[in-house]
């Protein structure tokens, strides 16, 4: 009753095909010639040599070691049971071929039984037989042998069928002959169902293989994996049990057949997801019984594309009943920060969004070293990785794998440099906009919006690169971040940050800003205003100092660091500020902006959240976007009045 693995559909010509039927026949003449031992003894060398020569089969199968073992065995350990598993693999696809030349008698000679009792007992009742199959050690042989487990009951198995069509016939008549009903997986499971229900049959159904976007994601050794919910859904149908059975290596040419109890839901009202979530538990148990005859070059826990953020998956996430969600072993995604402290706080709804994408997902983010304090008081980030200025590509992606193996990485940033830096970490998903040549090295792009649409907003375009991996992005924008809590009789503090970095062309003149803080102070005698600045703007700030003598106030510019910012921030009441990270900072906390802006446009890079307020001076030439104004005019700048923003900081201040 098992199941017929997946074939190959190649673009040979149907002439082509016939010659590889031709092949396939020569060889099954060569080995219809030797004895069952022999043919074991050839297939083991040759699955070792495969081994040594088959790279990529051998990363996967010591890859899928690690997921499923990784947590309780050494490398060492994972290796050798890679290299056993071929060694059984090459052994037992020998045999496969050798069986079905073979007298039944001869074949059940061969295999000892283990737990059949339960099968009995399901025919005892009147109920069909529904078995769960594995990948495990000879599964063909199942075909080979029904008398041992069928119980008089007809054999029926469902199967996808070969691309060869020369392959598929003769595959079918060695089916056949024994019996056996075929019932092909892409025409769904009606005509099994009718099997089962009308002649009181048996089916079996591979259990263990990789379902896409159709199954249900479930812990399979304690990761999520897409998992079909076919057997599920029949025994749940016809009212039977689900019955695990199992194929084992018990020594050479000869093998073990074992049937597990029925699987449970554990649930007051079985679902489909309920048993199907059980019985990957089962699975699994019936793995760890001989793991090097497990088929461990499927990619069973296989990524999506492009959605591997999988909470809006067809079916869902079902966990079985009483399973400790913190047993999840994490999907670990890399993001690379934007480079600027204003994009990255921009960057912050999209960050928020990919977190509620699926319960395992862990979140690290690789970013310039003063960026470190903000990444690192951000809840849904779980790790930081710190890029110095000068480290070329390699020491960055040493630095990545030195952090751990991940499965995704998505770029915030557009340069081609930093996509090598994350490609040479060998991440096998990458993901982000098509940038100039750095395509060639992404797996994933992202497409630009459609032209003759509005303009996005930069925290918009991360957003969309969060909805591309399936992320739920409709209520990002409108979650408002908490406003820092004054109590009653607490000091009135406000913020100025009157430079910008960028240019000229984004600063409104420091003495209106002086102006505008002895205004407010005129009328707010207790308020003290906190000066911020970069670094670089030190002699701004002993200027603005000077200037405000008499009016209360804390010269903080080129004094703090990231941290230390972050904490004046949110002892403000508002922040008087140019177009400048530290305005996205403070709308990030939830602290309410004014701002002026002169040569870039609010509506791609204006603060986020309600509370803040713009002030600007339109010119035919505004927005420019350069750094210092190719006129010397700066009238977008100028044009705005201390009076206005003075007028709309005591707006602010009234709310």
């Amino acid at each position: 009753m098992a199941q017929t693995s997946a074939g190959t559909r190649s673009g040979l010509t149907r002439a082509g095909q016939y010659l590889v039927y031709l092949f396939f026949r020569a060889v099954e003449l060569v080995i219809g010639l030797l004895p069952l031992t022999g043919v074991a003894r050839i297939g083991h060398v040759l699955g070792g040599f495969a081994y040594l020569v088959a790279g990529s089969y051998r990363k996967l199968a010591i890859r899928n070691l690690g997921i499923a073992f990784g947590q309780e065995k050494d490398v060492a350990w994972r290796r050798r049971i890679a290299r056993e598993h071929f060694q059984s693999m090459g052994a037992n696809f020998l045999c496969g071929l050798k069986l079905p030349l073979m007298r039944e008698e001869d074949v059940v000679k061969r295999v000892t039984t283990e737990g059949l009792e339960h099968a009995r007992d399901t025919v005892a009742s009147g109920k069909p037989l529904i078995y769960a199959i594995c990948h495990l050690s000879c599964w063909e042989l199942l075909t080979q042998v029904p008398s041992l487990f069928s119980f008089g009951v007809k054999p029926a198995s469902i199967y996808q069928p070969l691309g060869n069509p020369f392959l598929e016939a003769h595959v079918k008549r060695r089916r056949e002959k024994l019996n056996y009903t075929l019932f092909d997986r892409s025409k769904g499971f009606a005509a099994p169902l009718k099997h089962l229900r009308e002649n009181g049959g048996g089916v079996g159904v591979l259990v263990d293989q990789h379902a896409g976007d159709k199954g249900t994601w479930c812990p399979f050794f304690d990761r999520l994996a897409s998992t079909s919910s076919l057997p599920a859904l029949m025994a749940m149908r016809c009212g039977a049990p689900l019955l695990p059975l199992a194929v084992y290596n018990d020594g050479l040419a000869r093998w073990r057949m074992v049937c597990y109890p029925p699987v449970n839901s554990g649930e007051a009202k079985p679902t489909a997801e309920g048993l199907t979530a059980m019985l990957n538990i089962a699975v699994e148990i019936m793995i760890r019984r001989a793991p090097e005859n497990w088929f461990w070059v499927h990619n069973r826990w296989k990524t999506p594309n492009p959605d591997f953020l999988i909470a809006n998956s067809r079916r869902g996430i079902t966990l079985p009943v009483g399973y400790d969600a913190r047993r999840l072993k994490p999907f670990r995604l890399l993001l690379r920060s934007p480079n600027w402290l204003g994009d990255a706080c921009m960057a912050l709804p999209a960050v928020r969004a990919l977190k509620t994408g699926r319960p395992d997902l862990q979140v690290h983010v690789l970013c310039p070293s003063k960026l470190a304090d903000l990444w690192k008081q951000i809840p849904e980030v779980d790790g930081v990785i710190l890029k110095e200025g000068r480290e070329g590509t390699g020491a960055v992606a040493r630095k990545i794998r030195a952090a751990g193996d991940f499965d995704a990485a998505i770029l915030f940033t557009n340069s081609a440099r930093s996509t090598l830096e994350i490609w040479r970490a060998c991440v096998p998903r990458l993901v982000g906009y098509h940038g100039s040549w750095r395509s060639r090295l992404m797996h994933q792009i992202v497409p630009e919006p459609k032209g003759g649409q509005p303009p996005l907003h930069h925290a918009q375009r991360y957003l969309r690169i969060a909805e591309h991996c399936g992320a739920n992005i409709e209520h990002a924008l409108s979650a408002v971040p908490a406003r820092p809590d004054f109590g009653n009789g607490a000091p009135l503090r406000l913020g100025i940050c009157a430079g910008a970095e960028y240019g000229p062309a984004k600063r409104w003149p420091m003495e209106n800003f002086l102006a505008v803080a002895k205004q407010v102070g005129a009328l707010h005698p207790p308020a003290e205003w906190l000066l911020f600045g970069a670094p670089g703007e030190k002699a701004m700030g002993e200027t603005m100092s000077m200037q405000l003598n008499g009016t209360r106030h804390q010269n903080l510019v080129g004094k703090t660091s990231l941290a230390e910012l972050i904490q004046q921030l949110r002892a403000c009441r508002l922040l008087l500020t140019n177009d400048t990270g530290t305005m996205h900072l403070a709308a990030a906390l939830g602290v309410p902006t004014v701002s002026v802006f002169a040569s870039t446009e609010p509506i791609l890079t204006g603060p986020l959240g309600p509370g803040h307020r713009i002030v600007r001076h339109h010119v035919p030439c505004s927005p420019c976007f350069k750094r210092e104004c190719p006129f010397g005019h700066y009238q977008c700048m100028t044009g705005v009045t201390v009076e206005r923003v003075a007028a709309e900081v005591e707006r602010t201040l009234a709310l």
